[in-house]
């Protein structure tokens, strides 16, 4: 991360959640335009003249969100996937758990890096085309790295059955996220949450394969 952002590193945890939750929220509700730096510092518990000692501008404030999303995506999600699993059904139960993990921590994080990955903002768009590139390419490719195809039943188009899969699976996550934010004062029950997941996932399981 770059030294101009190091005074902000070196807030103790929980400030920085605070401050990273707070603008995450923000920009995810309202897209880079419209976010209020006002909101931020109200959510964050910090003053406007404090934010803007840890960042220059608001544009700086948003592509450090993006890249520690980024940062955090990958390292805490992508670079966690065991593709020793080589059962699909297995891989995605292990990257939904992963994903859940990461809304418990951080819960705008996921809608955040949509936003900005469709932004048509012009003080943003120029610097984040070159940062996409890299993390659209890795989602698909992790999660379905060296799967075990011999599973799938006879005459189905494996391509096409990863797709249905994958979006199926994705729409319920986008789900869950969308419940977990309208709950922001209530803690999800996850155990309730994995084991409707788990019902999904043996639907598609009988689709799917032999």
């Amino acid at each position: 991360m770059e030294p101009i952002f190091s005074k902000f590193l070196n807030l103790d945890k929980e400030k920085q959640q605070r401050v990273l939750n707070a603008a995450l929220k923000e920009f995810a509700r309202k897209g880079y335009d419209d976010a209020s730096t006002i909101e931020i510092v109200k959510e964050a518990g910090i003053s406007k003249g404090l934010l803007f000692h840890y960042f220059n501008t608001k544009k700086d404030l948003f592509l450090f969100l993006y890249d520690y999303s980024m940062k955090i995506i990958k390292t805490e999600y992508f670079d966690m996937i065991n593709t020793k699993d080589k059962d699909i059904f297995v891989r995605l139960r292990q990257v939904y758990l992963l994903k859940i993990e990461l809304i418990h921590e951080y819960p705008w994080l996921f809608q955040f890096s949509a936003v900005a990955a469709s932004t048509d903002s012009k003080d943003v768009k120029k610097e984040l085309e070159s940062r996409k590139l890299e993390m659209e390419s890795m989602g698909f490719a992790k999660m379905f790295e060296n799967i075990d195809e011999s599973k799938f039943k006879k005459g189905i188009d494996v391509e096409k059955a990863k797709n249905i899969i994958f979006w199926a699976i994705g729409g319920y996550t986008n789900k869950v996220i969308e419940e977990v934010k309208a709950s922001e004062l209530e803690e999800p029950d996850y155990d309730k949450v994995l084991e409707e997941f788990d019902a999904y996932l043996d639907i598609l399981k009988v689709w799917a394969y032999n």
